[in-house]
């Protein structure tokens, strides 16, 4: 069911929880609605931290069809994509709208966007 958009109700630090469900880690939501652990490692090996998104991560969060990436910074604002993930996206012609994680949940709850997904970190 392409399009389909999850409620996120709330975050704190360490869990998002999302139509009734809290989850403990970082999350993807595919366009399909499903929700799935962020796949960190394709990050981590490049630049030792889950902070800045990889190319390799991009490719792993992007759907065909997809025109926007709602991306939760975390609580505080840390994580950033790399230039080449940022690159990526941008040929995919998929928009990037990144903020801390509460804000970024807010913009996902009230987006239009049909084609979107969304990551967020819910740490740091």
């Amino acid at each position: 069911m392409e399009g389909h958009t999850l409620k996120i109700e709330s975050t704190e630090f360490g869990s998002i929880t999302i139509e009734g469900k809290t989850y403990q880690f970082d999350v993807v939501i595919r366009l399909s609605g499903e929700v799935i652990k962020r796949k960190k490692k394709l990050s981590k090996m490049y630049y030792g931290t889950s902070h800045k998104v990889s190319k390799d991560e991009a490719k792993f969060v992007y759907e065909k069809g997809c025109n926007k990436l709602i991306l939760g910074t975390g609580q505080y604002d840390n994580v950033r994509l790399s230039q080449e993930a940022a690159d990526f996206l941008e040929r995919k012609g998929c928009k990037v709208l990144a903020g801390p994680t509460p804000d970024a949940i807010a913009s996902y709850n009230t987006s239009q966007a049909k084609k979107k997904i969304g990551l967020f970190h819910v740490t740091c």
